[in-house]
């Protein structure tokens, strides 16, 4: 079965992904910060046990039995968080399934975030997979949980529901046409957050923004999913009119997108910041029927396979700086050719 992060969904023209994370802890048991190594291998090896009562093909993986390489190709999946790779303070470990489209990661900032994914707008199907196997969790485990507050997290911001959910927007041509400030500010004031795909500090990231939700208590996992859909569609709403404005000037988009598209398919060397931005105008030109030499699938193989990480993954080997960007020009040439 192809990986979700190579499948298309709803609007994946514009969503390139959604993810719905549960944060949970066990009772019992200290948060992280003050919960000793030994009653932190006793939390990952309670987890281990009930695991084949979860069902989804779920496999347990320490996180020392992974390779650094591996590490990264998972993060730049945003299948784990760089923060969780970064802290080797904790025992840690990962549950996941074949497809990649459920990843739990154990004793991060909490006990357990239980995440799934999914290519394109699919919040509410997320939702109700991720309280499937919550619900399964809990029946098993018994959760740090208060009748005033909700779930308890290491984070005052998650306490309640303990959900955040999550899409990938795919903004290029609201930047192109200078409106794309003016839409961060009314998502920020609207409660919401958005923020580059891994976090601060990213926002130009490949046209790549991330929109999710502060609220966690004093409002429930369908008004959560609600809240964000919502704002998600006005944003897909914006991006979409800006693409029409920029169809009116044909023959600049069509400049714009072909040039991209000749760079980036005709290299010989080429860093991972260029590969980016010059996938993200071939990919506007895919969507709106501009550019047809590639399609979607190929944009989206380029995509993981160009990442630093992932590249040295599809290789099999480890790779200096310049050897990487000799061998994503490779890469690229042998996935448009195929």
């Amino acid at each position: 079965m192809t990986n979700w992060y190579l499948q298309n969904g709803k609007d994946s023209d514009i969503v390139i992904s959604s993810r719905v994370r549960l944060s949970r802890n066990l009772s019992g048991f200290n948060f992280l910060s003050s919960c000793p190594i030994e009653k932190q291998e006793k939390i990952l090896n309670k987890i281990k046990e009930i695991l084949p009562s979860l069902g989804y093909g779920l496999k347990y993986i320490s996180l020392e039995d992974l390779d650094d390489i591996t590490k990264l190709s998972l993060v730049e999946k945003r299948l784990i968080s760089p923060e969780f790779v970064i802290n080797n303070k904790n025992k840690k470990a990962i549950i996941i399934n074949e497809e990649e489209n459920i990843c739990f990661m154990l004793n991060e900032a909490d006990h357990i975030k239980l995440q799934v994914f999914s290519s394109g707008q699919e919040l509410e199907n997320l939702m109700n997979l991720a309280i499937e196997l919550d619900e399964k969790l809990g029946e098993i485990v018994d959760y740090a949980y208060n009748e005033n507050f909700g779930y308890l997290t290491a984070s005052p911001v998650n306490v309640g529901t303990g959900l955040k959910a999550s899409v990938i927007v795919h903004l290029p041509a609201l930047t192109l046409t200078g409106n794309l400030s003016k839409v961060l500010r009314i998502v920020n004031n609207l409660g919401m957050s958005i923020k580059g795909v891994y976090g601060e500090g990213t926002q130009n990231y490949g046209d790549l923004y991330q929109i999710s939700n502060n609220q966690t208590i004093g409002i429930t996992e369908k008004e959560i999913i609600a809240n964000v859909k919502n704002i998600t569609e006005k944003i897909i709403e914006q991006e979409r009119t800006a693409r029409k404005y920029l169809c009116k000037k044909e023959i600049e988009l069509k400049d714009l997108v072909y040039r991209a598209y000749g760079t980036l398919t005709n290299s010989f060397k080429i860093n991972s910041d260029e590969c980016r931005k010059l996938l993200s105008e071939v990919k506007m030109g895919v969507d709106l029927g501009i550019l047809n030499e590639i399609n979607d699938s190929q944009v989206k193989k380029i995509k993981i396979y160009t990442k630093t990480g992932n590249l040295q993954k599809f290789l099999g080997k480890t790779l200096d700086g310049y050897e990487r960007e000799i061998k994503r020009a490779e890469v690229i040439k042998q996935i448009v050719k195929q």
